[in-house]
């Protein structure tokens, strides 16, 4: 670790590197304002020790610039002065001093102040670190009040692959391929892109995740990254709702990209976290239950909402359905009790 050691006393700044040296910590010197700001963002330290009293460009005013500059704020300052008078002491401190320690000062208390400082710091950078990557990884696939409710507490996120109940959405677009035949394709990718916005809004309307597009198709994951009581629920209101847009959806278009879309809907446990390579990750969901829901959605047509046995038994006082039986499907060897989606309650709030 760097600690920048700012005095304008040679013998000052000697001390105080040797300080820092028998800590075996790496140290740093300026002896006047403006080199000591050259230092800080050349070198990025870990710690600034800085002295009030200097010609030309304060103490006070190192640290407030510092501390106004997005890229530097986060280094701690730990400021020294020979001036007991407890005014200057809250200027520091309002200018955005992290510490303040008078001069003449005991080696030991420097010390363990500075060791106090160094821990902390860690401590927010692995926090800042922590909400960067739950930013990067979540603002793609759920709305903002979610990637801000994850930022206020990032020990909800668990990405190392975790063995949980989701409830998994697919929805494809009926038709796709034969339209994509007599389309151009630059037409084609604007309906395309303007049918995956409106599923997308309605699917982060409920607070689920966008998994991902599956070239016409969207894969939705609902009960991840927040837990969600009702998350059964959440995807069949945000499967109904995109539905029920439609009519009013497809008046946009000429009647050949008036496509109905086809849900599939299954509750189950999956492993669920970020997938991939470790330049390229995706948080996603693996296993059976996905499985199972993508087959729901290959099974419906004509716009039909199909959901599993394990779903239905948690929404069901919420629907009305027309049970389909125990259907065979591709891959399993237990066949599947479907039921499809007749009408939803309206919602209470």
């Amino acid at each position: 670790m760097n600690i920048l050691v700012v005095d304008d006393n040679a013998d000052n700044v000697q001390l105080l590197m040797d300080i820092v040296s028998s800590m075996n910590l790496t140290p740093l010197s300026a002896f006047n304002g403006v080199d000591a700001l050259r230092l800080v963002y050349e070198k990025h330290p870990d710690l600034v020790i800085l002295d009030v009293n200097m010609p030309g460009m304060s103490g006070f005013e190192v640290c407030e610039r510092i501390k106004k500059d997005v890229k530097t704020a986060h280094i701690p300052v730990l400021m020294l002065t020979a001036l007991e008078d407890v005014e200057h002491r809250v200027q520091g401190l309002k200018l955005g001093a992290d510490d303040y320690l008078i001069k003449p000062f005991n080696p030991r208390e420097l010390m363990e102040r500075v060791r106090t400082r160094l821990r902390l710091k860690s401590e927010t950078d692995h926090l800042r670190k922590t909400q960067e990557m739950v930013r990067t990884t979540f603002e793609r696939y759920v709305s903002s009040s979610v990637v801000e409710q994850l930022l206020r507490d990032p020990s909800q996120v668990k990405l190392g692959g975790t063995l949980q109940e989701v409830t998994v959405m697919f929805a494809d677009l009926e038709g796709f391929t034969g339209i994509s035949e007599k389309t151009n394709p630059e037409e084609l990718l604007i309906v395309l892109n303007q049918y995956h916005t409106m599923s997308v809004a309605a699917i982060r309307e409920y607070g689920g995740t966008v998994d991902k597009f599956i070239g016409d198709g969207v894969m939705a994951l609902f009960n991840t990254p927040l837990e969600q009581a009702d998350h059964a629920l959440r995807a069949v209101r945000a499967a109904w709702d995109i539905r029920s847009a439609l009519d009013a959806f497809h008046r946009q278009f000429d009647p050949l990209f008036r496509m109905r879309i086809n849900f599939g809907i299954h509750t189950g446990m999956a492993v669920v976290g970020n997938v991939g390579a470790p330049d390229l990750m995706n948080y996603t969901a693996v296993g059976d239950t996905v499985n199972l829901a993508a087959r729901l959605q290959q099974m419906s047509f004509d716009g039909r909402i199909l959901i599993s046995n394990a779903t239905f038994e948690r929404v069901r006082d919420y629907v009305s359905t027309e049970c389909i039986g125990t259907v065979k499907m591709k891959g399993r060897i237990e066949p599947v009790l479907t039921y499809e989606i007749q009408s939803v309650n309206a919602r209470t709030s």
